[in-house]
């Protein structure tokens, strides 16, 4: 067990290591078993991080021609969910060079803008690096000068795959064997804005400068259902609202429509760009600030400060008279903070909406792009679909 600890939020959390650190350690392990004619039961591997893992060698088989062998994934206490699978390495002796394959269990790359070309098994290039370069050692120390085939391979990855990201991502039949460092920090953030990242990279390199983005499922299925552009094309940026914009005026996007629930995106009236609880909340501070401004009385004030969720909050300014204009105040400022943050490097538009109101408010940047694709449904058929959708109760929650 690695005994590498990080403090996060005042807790002590321990460290684990990558799927590519267990494929390496692995296929060392196995060279050098076939090479050197004898069972080794752990062995030392220094990560690009410089942690030196010792890992136990499991799952041995040895044969005249090839030496099989695995490693158990350790992912600390930012658990995953290949966390505990074994990843193996059979390594043969082939004319020359050392060449890697994706075996059972690992993926297929099927689309570009990913770490390895469309084709191509997903190992990624440091875990490639760190086979390569450990293999390598092996054959020199013992003058071994022909080459070297190895197969990564995870016999539960075909299914554990259907648990993540990766058919969206475009890697088919497996997982993906991971790890720039070789060492799983216990951040589970970082690890959610890579796969943001990689998904806004791929829309890019197949050509897309329009990006349709939301923060959770409400938005997601929304999009679906109401057959918004490019549904399938949609990233869920979950709370990340701030940096997903920042890695899309990186990458050149001149277009983004962010569509979601009231109840995440009445933080962007304020410039919250962050919109998880833990972060900030505000939500009805917001709304009974343009309440007020619109001229809500006192009482109204207290009634809105005192609820729980958005749409309570709602239900008391329509009451009031006074939801069409609060969402008219709140749309603009959430248009205006989305284009601050990308310092009018692209065009942004916003679209809002709850199960219970239907849609709340579209900015001017958001029509402008619905106009674009002949999309500008009106509000009552808009809310008549959502209307039907809150009685198949379709969705989930949107405080996640």
């Amino acid at each position: 067990m690695l005994e590498e600890y990080r403090y996060i939020e005042q807790k002590r959390l321990r460290c684990g290591y990558t799927t590519g650190s267990c494929a390496a350690a692995a296929a060392i392990a196995g060279a050098q078993m076939l090479l050197e004619g004898r069972e080794i039961r752990q062995i030392n591997l220094k990560t690009p991080k410089g942690v030196i893992l010792t890992l136990p060698i499991e799952a041995i088989t040895r044969t005249k021609t090839y030496v099989s062998c695995a490693v158990q994934k350790d992912a600390g206490d930012d658990p995953d969910i290949t966390n505990g699978i074994l990843v193996y390495a059979k390594v043969e002796y082939s004319p020359k060079g050392i060449r890697i394959y994706g075996g059972e269990g690992v993926g297929i790359v099927t689309r570009p803008g990913l770490d390895q070309p469309v084709g191509e098994a997903a190992i990624n290039s440091v875990p490639r690096r760190m086979i390569t370069e450990g293999v390598k050692e092996v054959m020199e120390l013992f003058s071994y000068e022909n080459g070297i085939k190895i197969t990564i391979s995870v016999p539960e990855g075909k299914e554990i795959a259907k648990k993540t990201f990766n058919p969206r991502l475009g890697i088919e039949g497996g997982i993906s064997i991971l790890g720039t460092s070789g060492i799983v920090e216990p951040m589970s953030e970082a690890a959610l804005l890579g796969t943001i990242e990689v998904e806004l990279k791929q829309r890019r390199a197949e050509g897309k400068t329009d990006l349709l983005l939301a923060p959770g499922n409400y938005g997601l299925e929304f999009v679906k259902k109401f057959h918004l552009p490019n549904p399938e094309q949609c990233v869920k940026c979950s709370n990340f609202i701030g940096q997903t914009l920042d890695k899309a005026c990186e990458l050149g996007f001149q277009r983004i429509l962010l569509v979601g629930h009231i109840g995440k995106l009445v933080k962007l009236g304020a410039g919250i760009m962050n919109t998880h609880s833990k972060m900030a909340d505000a939500r009805m501070e917001i709304l009974t600030s343009h309440a007020a401004v619109l001229g809500a009385g006192q009482d109204t004030a207290a009634a809105l400060m005192d609820c729980v969720t958005t749409d309570e909050a709602l239900d008391i300014l329509k009451d009031a008279g006074l939801l069409e204009g609060v969402m008219n105040r709140l749309m603009e400022r959430m248009e205006f903070y989305v284009s601050h943050r990308s310092g009018g490097a692209f065009s942004c538009g916003v679209i809002t909406f709850s199960l219970k109101h239907g849609i709340l408010g579209k900015s001017e940047h958001a029509e402008e792009i619905l106009r674009l694709y002949s999309l500008v449904p009106s509000r009552s058929d808009l809310n008549s679909k959502v209307a039907k959708a809150h009685e198949r109760n379709f969705y989930e929650s949107p405080f996640e």
